[in-house]
């Protein structure tokens, strides 16, 4: 028996996304001349495809498939990302110098999005095989045993940060690698050592790519009072910069988060969304659900999100097979990671990392490649020990 409430949330933050998707992308359907059902169709084939693919991964056995799927995703989405830097402009259009998507027809994908779950599949399947009867090992050993994982991130980071201009992904990606490194017993040494290192690749990446530097300043000009008032002192006012005019996102996406209040706008009735934060069905999409249904409404989604989380976690703890409690761990925090990312994100506590919410924001790709993600818990949630009512034991 697959976990049903599992399900039963994923459905319902997809249901919403149709519903948002429609009433938040009233304004780039009139600018771009699109049909009023432009979006609401698009995002109705993803979700269709996504749920197909979702109930098919839950039905299939585990013993026999999940490896065979996982590796699939992991070395194909891996290839893909290498190959497409090199695939001629009718395929791959370059925006900004990034190549990101792959154009097939009328589809587009994002390989990235599927490489995070096939990258948490080898990092279960590897660390199950390799690493979890090894006994306690010094600190050396920790550095030669988990170097490999570390240089496929590094080509990973190469691809997706240099390549593609998507340091999100990175962050991402590079969290759950070092939450995982824990759970498979790494020592607090090595991990604050890799915590070390990894801050000072992150401040390299910012340092040299202008655009980042840039982002940075902007979003450092909007929060330097608060911050700096906290702490008094002369020397640290020097980090103090001249504000020029207020980031025109992050600025428009607060008024939408305090313009919504505690019941909202009402749905449809968003004044945001009108030309003031571009797009707010794709990155934004959380801000437009606090516009029109209030602080309620967010706090309905954010409990949703922690509740998808809690039950991939539980069924992780329940299940017997190593690399099954791995590989659910690490879709977990996929998960809960890039929702806090673009939730801090669009409230300015952080820069802007363009993550998409985790089964709402507008795009087939991320859609497609997270139902994929939890069809594969789901398969992994009949392995689950339950009692005659159907709840875990």
């Amino acid at each position: 028996m697959i976990d049903k409430p599992l399900l039963a949330a994923v459905m319902m933050l997809l249901t919403l996304s149709l519903v948002m998707d429609y009433s938040l992308s009233t304004f780039t359907v009139l600018h771009f001349h699109y049909s009023d059902f432009h979006f609401f169709i698009r995002q109705s084939m993803a979700i269709f495809i996504g749920f197909i693919s979702m109930v098919i991964l839950s039905k299939l056995d585990p013993d026999k498939w999940f490896h065979r799927i996982g590796l699939v995703l992991f070395f194909s989405f891996f290839l893909l990302m290498i190959v497409m830097q090199a695939l001629p402009a009718s395929l791959v259009n370059a925006v900004g110098g990034a190549k990101r998507w792959i154009h097939v027809g009328p589809l587009s994908i994002a390989p990235v999005e599927f490489f995070k779950v096939g990258f948490v599949f080898f990092l279960a399947w590897s660390f199950s095989r390799k690493l979890l009867h090894k006994e306690k090992m010094g600190f050396l050993e920790e550095i030669r045993t988990f170097a490999p994982y570390i240089f496929i991130f590094l080509i990973a980071v190469v691809i997706i940060a240099v390549f593609q201009k998507d340091l999100g992904q990175v962050v991402v990606l590079g969290a759950t690698l070092m939450v995982l490194f824990l759970f498979i017993g790494s020592s607090l040494k090595f991990f604050f050592t890799m915590l070390s290192g990894v801050f000072i690749a992150f401040i390299g990446l910012i340092f040299f790519a202008p655009h980042r530097m840039a982002r940075i300043k902007s979003w450092w000009g909007t929060v330097q009072d608060s911050i700096l008032s906290l702490f008094p002192f002369e020397k640290l006012q020097n980090l103090r910069i001249e504000v020029g005019k207020e980031p025109y996102q992050i600025s428009n996406s607060l008024n939408a988060i305090h313009n919504g209040g505690f019941f909202g706008q009402g749905l449809g009735n968003g004044q945001f969304k009108l030309g003031y934060l571009s797009e707010v069905h794709t990155d934004f999409i959380l801000a437009g659900i606090t516009e029109e249904l209030g602080f309620l409404g967010v706090a309905l989604v954010t409990l949703t999100i922690l509740f998808i989380v809690f039950r991939i976690f539980k069924i992780a703890a329940k299940v017997q097979n190593p690399m099954y409690y791995l590989f659910s761990i690490g879709v977990g925090l996929l998960i809960a990671f890039s929702f806090i990312l673009n939730s801090y994100g669009i409230s300015g506590i952080t820069p802007i990392k363009g993550i998409a919410v985790p089964f709402l924001s507008y795009g087939g790709s991320h859609i497609w490649a997270a139902c994929i993600g939890i069809g594969m818990v789901l398969m992994v949630s009949k392995k689950v020990p339950r009692d005659i009512h159907g709840n875990m034991i």
